[in-house]
């Protein structure tokens, strides 16, 4: 988006990053935090999160080269007794609590959950500036986060990944690799990525109105 990097802008007088932390720093089910960030940021973000009041941080982790790296990290820093992982992104702040009960509850009795919204935009394809075939968007799905995992499948989902040098571009597509079903949860428009100018107006405009709601 330009400037400053868009988890540590201010949203409701808090860091991006921090705001979304605080929702699962809330939930009665979530007991631990990791947070992957770049080495040279990272003990600098830790202190700053601590400071933040984010009691159930557990650490941070440098990330890797990408995604499934950063994950991998974070995933070896939880302590034993984690049973149940969720993975979610540093820039979706809207997501809600019964979203989140959702995931928990079908990863702890089904294995692997994750939130998705279906496709409501006709779908085409195109070539040198020309509209193409339509395609069906029937069963095709936008995927969000949280995604939820039994920590055995998590676990054996990305060894499998570092020894054959699988990647994917999320962590559903690396337990389904295995052979693992994963349960559908619909989400919400309003649990968006961040990610464009007009990303974060929306963002802007949606806590004002999330906060007069609750003040009202």
């Amino acid at each position: 988006m330009g400037g400053a990097k868009k988890q540590f802008r201010l949203l409701g007088g808090k860091p991006l990053l921090v705001q979304t932390l605080l929702v699962f720093e809330q939930h009665p089910a979530v007991d631990i935090l990791v947070v992957a960030a770049p080495e040279a940021e990272r003990a600098t973000l830790e202190e700053a999160l601590r400071e933040a009041g984010l009691a159930k941080l557990h650490a941070v982790v440098a990330g890797g080269a990408t995604r499934q790296d950063s994950v991998a990290a974070a995933l070896g820093a939880l302590p034993e007794s984690v049973a149940v992982v969720l993975v979610h992104d540093a820039v979706r702040p809207f997501v809600e609590e019964k979203q989140l009960n959702a995931v928990i509850e079908v990863a702890r009795t089904e294995g692997a959950a994750a939130l998705a919204l279906p496709l409501a935009d006709t779908l085409r394809r195109g070539a040198d500036g020309l509209f193409g075939e339509t395609l069906s968007r029937a069963g095709l799905y936008r995927m969000q986060t949280p995604q939820g995992f039994r920590r055995d499948w998590f676990e054996a989902a990305h060894a499998e990944a570092a020894r054959t040098g699988h990647q994917a571009t999320d962590d559903v597509a690396l337990v389904q690799h295995l052979g693992h079903p994963v349960r559908i949860i619909e989400g919400s428009a309003d649990n968006f990525k961040i990610t464009t100018p007009e990303d974060w107006r929306r963002a802007l405009r949606l806590w004002e109105s999330r906060s007069k709601e609750a003040r009202g």
